[in-house]
């Protein structure tokens, strides 16, 4: 019997110019949180040590003149042309961000209009029931865009939607805070949307936890670490190994609920594709859930990484990630159909939250 499917039909990513490698970060003065700077002797060894915890060599960062509302157009853009569809017959477009369009010269950001309206004018769509809003949700917040744009198309209120992650953390990451080296800057984009099938194929399930009484503080927006400056604006800032024992602790569980909830195990799971904020806890986080199935080795290449050359984008990395495995660009790696895909993501809230995707 033919039912409505959630399914993908088109994915697009922006993958900014600048290539930004550890050794920039030579010349930063790092300080010990809100104490004194690292001697710039210790400098080298806090890079060095800083990829063996991450696996981060490199990231991107967005042009002079791009904001995160620029990376989104061309990442949605780009899904639009592969979906093949006429961008005037999508009912909604939802950009997950945090932090709005940053310019280079300033940490103020500009949220107004959202970002999601000004991509639906940079795409010149006319439609005025096509509903373009923003979606804040910290790093997860692409995967839960995603969740209510299957909730609209279930309902039979949409045919097709948009979602988009975008940001642009470079431009919200303090210099003096050995953490900056994280995050960079991207987007990537879905175009969803419900078609009749009849098999069980596009989003089977998915879950989501927020954690706020114990963990809302792990991470947060403060002043710079170095208190010598009359630098008054914000920066992203996080306890680090906490998160990672959050994540490390609470991701796994998460992701075997959305199976239950397919009715799949393990067994069935062809990819994982997992938020890319930090190599080795991705690593931790698979081996995890392999411990909740009794399996101690996975199949080699169930998990493709990218954070080692792109780092952490928030929103942006598992659409990004999607699309490369997904048009073929990612050696080793493809998804075919029958292909069984995990998503899942965690970050700030703190927020988890996995979706269980069958290849048509």
């Amino acid at each position: 019997m033919l039912r409505i499917r959630t399914v993908v039909t088109g994915t697009g990513s922006c993958i900014p110019p600048r290539r930004i490698p550890n050794e920039s970060f030579s010349g930063h003065a790092f300080f010990q949180d809100y104490g004194q700077p690292y001697p710039a002797g210790e400098i080298a060894k806090i890079i060095s040590k800083f990829k063996d915890i991450t696996d981060i060599a490199e990231r991107r960062y967005a042009a002079e003149d791009q904001v995160a509302s620029d990376l989104a157009f061309e990442a949605g853009r780009a899904a639009i042309l592969d979906a093949g569809i006429d961008p005037e017959t999508l009912d909604y477009i939802i950009v997950a961000q945090n932090f709005g369009d940053v310019r280079p010269d300033s940490l103020r950001t500009d949220q107004v209009p959202t970002l999601a309206a000004k991509v639906k004018a940079k795409l010149g769509i006319a439609n005025p029931e096509c509903v373009a809003y923003d979606l804040p949700f910290g790093c997860p917040g692409w995967v839960q865009a995603v969740i209510q744009a299957h909730y609209y198309l279930q309902s039979g209120d949409a045919r097709r939607a948009l979602v988009i992650g975008a940001e642009t953390l470079s431009r919200v990451s303090d210099p003096f805070d050995r953490d900056s080296m994280i995050y960079a800057d991207g987007a990537g984009a879905v175009v969803l949307e419900a078609q009749e099938h009849a098999g069980e194929v596009g989003i089977l399930a998915h879950a989501t936890r927020s954690d706020t009484l114990e963990h809302v503080g792990l991470l947060w927006l403060g002043p710079s670490f170095n208190q010598e400056t009359e630098d008054e604006e914000l920066y992203i800032k996080m306890k680090g190994r906490k998160l990672y024992e959050y994540a490390v602790s609470h991701v796994p569980g998460v992701v075997r609920r959305s199976l239950e909830k397919a009715g799949l195990t393990l067994s069935d799971v062809d990819k994982v594709l997992i938020h890319q904020a930090n190599g080795k806890m991705d690593e931790a986080i698979l081996k995890r859930i392999g411990r909740l199935y009794g399996v101690s080795e996975l199949p080699e290449g169930i998990m493709p990484m990218t954070v080692s050359w792109l780092g952490n984008s928030s929103v942006a990395t598992i659409p990004t990630l999607l699309d490369l495995v997904r048009k073929g660009k990612m050696e080793g790696h493809s998804l075919e159909s029958g292909d069984v895909t995990v998503i899942a993501s965690v970050g700030a809230g703190m927020n988890i939250n996995s979706i269980v995707y069958r290849m048509p």
